[in-house]
């Protein structure tokens, strides 16, 4: 595990420890964090820890494919009650997600100074917004991460009301073109809708 200092740099992911914990510190530059996400690296840390930087082994993906969606959610999807929509409400999605806990976290993990720089991703152009509606009420959605080399780096999602995220989700993944989805670690959540873990070899091939 490397300290980071003010250079924009990371150590190669193969240091990463077994947990996949490669490096600390550093700062949420714009420039860091296109560079991270090039790189098969992510930030994810509690908000009274210093910024930690993964590249787990093996990562969980999902192959837009297959994808898999049970009988209850086709019957969701074809009821037609939600509206999605994509980059309308991208500050209003994070900031809903930063009050949902990740597993294995205490508190919130998507902190002030992480969201200041997702949105600055945003505006760039390299972060995107999926946004689930019942009539004209937020209800669902997630953002993650794009730099354009056909790969979603999925960051976080929420939901208000029951299947909300799954049909954004879902939607999205349909709609896009992407070859692969980043889902980073594993949660029954997503494996359920046909995400799996491949090597971090096999992941970083798709990246570049």
């Amino acid at each position: 595990m490397r300290f980071l200092t003010k250079d924009i740099i990371f150590p190669e992911v193969s240091e990463a420890s077994r947990e996949g914990l490669l490096a600390v510190g550093g700062d949420l530059s714009l420039k860091r964090l296109i560079l991270a996400y090039e790189s098969g690296i992510f930030p994810w840390f509690d908000v009274e820890e210093p910024i930690l930087w993964w590249s787990p082994d093996p990562r969980f993906v999902l192959f837009p494919e297959k994808l898999k969606i049970s009988k209850s959610m086709k019957q969701v999807l074809r009821n037609n009650d939600f509206k999605v929509t994509i980059n309308k409400a991208f500050e209003a999605v994070i900031n809903n997600c930063s009050k949902i806990k990740r597993d294995g976290q205490q508190g919130t993990w998507i902190t002030d100074n992480l969201k200041e720089a997702y949105i600055k991703l945003h505006k760039k152009g390299f972060a995107k917004s999926i946004e689930v509606w019942l009539g004209d009420d937020l209800v669902g959605g997630l953002y993650g991460v794009d730099i354009n080399n056909g790969v979603f780096c999925g960051e976080s999602m929420f939901s208000k009301v029951s299947n909300a995220s799954k049909v954004g989700f879902i939607t999205f993944v349909q709609n896009a073109n992407y070859k692969l989805i980043d889902c980073q670690v594993y949660t029954n959540h997503l494996e359920s809708l046909g995400a799996e873990d491949i090597s971090r070899a096999e992941f970083l091939t798709f990246l570049n």
